[in-house]
């Protein structure tokens, strides 16, 4: 029975052993005579090149670079006293406007008064001693005029008598005593005379004693004046410096004055960046206070000297504030003349891609339709913050390597990664 089975066995796997074989055989053939034609998965990689980040270059901001500052009068005063007193009242205060010459304030003047009044004083009494000088003077040429007259007929009598005691009609002792007596009168005259110029120079000093007075006198009449605080310029009180009861002593301040009808703005300005500004030169500014409203400044002024700390030189622009709407210690942003028309900005990784040299980017386009780097030198600007500002070599749009997985060589086949911009 078993031996039965085997054979039935043996007669079903032959015939199918036999088909096995034959297949085989003829996959074998197959396969032999005629290639399978590869998958793309079989294919081989073309070389494309190393692969790199691309940038496509967009231009600079035409409006350059914004810089800080704050607004302040184009001229501010301090309202100093001139003269010691209480300060009895202060009639403006921080933001009032005031116009030049306006009284603002007072202070307490009565010394100064009791100091007019003593001065007045004294010069009616130095104008007194003129008058009694004056008066001496006119009674010193009358008495001048008498003593010529008594001269003169002194020398008539002098010269009759001579004659007729030449004539033996009168004793000589006659003529000789009227001789004497001309020549006193004579001693007289002089005499007169002397006191004349004596008293033109008392008459001279006391004039003088009065014109000194006078000058005192009009030194404490301003003085006085001076208790009368009065505005030295037309614009607004910025600072309220002393408060009524104050006592101020001559030079102390009592109010900052602002003339607004311009403003300045000073920007601290780098050495390197300087060249963006020239005085004469208009500038745009924003201030915070005047959202979406842009005004026009005048840089007026470029100093020479760095501050010492940070290395920056100050740059004055004066800004035009008719009926004075900037007020002062405004936040103002400042933007400069900027780049040049066809500058870009790129990342200063985009500077190192080449092995040697620093001022190299790379343009990537298309040959072929291969992706092909094209190294060209430009012309580097200000860096800042990681960017770098290419003023020539790389026009806005044209499409740039930022980083690269090696370094690259003009003409060299590269890969754009998934990131690159197009």
């Amino acid at each position: 029975m078993v031996m039965k089975q085997l054979g039935q066995s043996r007669r079903v796997f032959g015939p199918i052993f036999g088909y096995l074989l034959l297949g085989g055989m003829a996959i074998a053939t197959v396969a032999c005579g005629q290639p399978v034609e590869p998958t793309d998965q079989a294919q081989p990689e073309r070389d494309s090149g190393v692969v790199v980040d691309v940038a496509v270059a967009e231009a600079a901001d035409a409006g350059g670079r914004v810089y800080t500052g704050t607004t302040r009068p184009a001229r501010q005063v301090s309202l100093r006293s001139q003269a010691e007193g209480r300060l009895l009242s202060l009639t403006r205060d921080v933001g009032d406007v005031v116009q030049q010459g306006q009284v603002v304030g007072t202070l307490d003047n009565v010394l100064l008064q009791t100091a007019v009044g003593e001065a007045q004083a004294e010069l009616a009494a130095r104008q007194f001693e003129v008058t009694q000088a004056e008066a001496e003077l006119a009674d010193i040429r009358t008495s001048i005029e008498d003593s010529r007259v008594r001269l003169q007929q002194a020398s008539n009598d002098a010269q009759r008598l001579q004659t007729l005691a030449d004539q033996g009609a009168v004793a000589a002792q006659a003529a000789e005593q009227a001789q004497t007596t001309v020549r006193t009168a004579e001693q007289a005259l002089a005499s007169s005379q002397e006191q004349v110029r004596t008293r033109q120079q008392a008459v001279s000093a006391a004039q003088q004693r009065v014109e000194a007075q006078r000058s005192i006198l009009r030194e404490t009449q301003q003085r006085l004046s001076f208790a009368n605080l009065t505005a030295s310029l037309s614009g607004v009180v910025l600072e309220r410096v002393a408060e009524p009861g104050d006592l101020v002593l001559p030079g102390e301040a009592v109010l900052t004055l602002g003339d607004l009808s311009a403003v300045l703005v000073v920007i601290e300005v780098a050495d390197s960046n300087l060249s963006e500004f020239s005085v004469g030169q208009s500038v745009e500014i924003e201030i915070d206070a005047f959202a979406n409203e842009t005004f026009t400044g005048q840089v007026t002024r470029i100093s020479p000297v760095a501050d010492s700390t940070s290395r920056q030189l100050p740059v004055e622009i004066t800004v035009a504030n008719p009926g004075g709407r900037i007020g002062s210690g405004l936040l103002a942003r400042v933007t400069s003349a900027g780049s040049q028309a066809n500058a870009v900005v790129v990342p200063e990784d985009a500077l190192g891609n080449a092995e040697e040299a620093e001022d190299q980017i790379f343009v990537v386009t298309e040959a072929d339709g291969l992706s092909v780097v094209e190294a060209r030198t430009v012309q580097v600007g200000d860096r800042a913050d990681g960017q770098v500002t290419i003023l020539a070599g790389l026009a806005p749009g044209e499409q740039y390597v930022v980083r690269s997985s090696q370094p690259l060589a003009g003409g060299q086949t590269v890969e754009l990664s998934l990131t690159s911009e197009s």
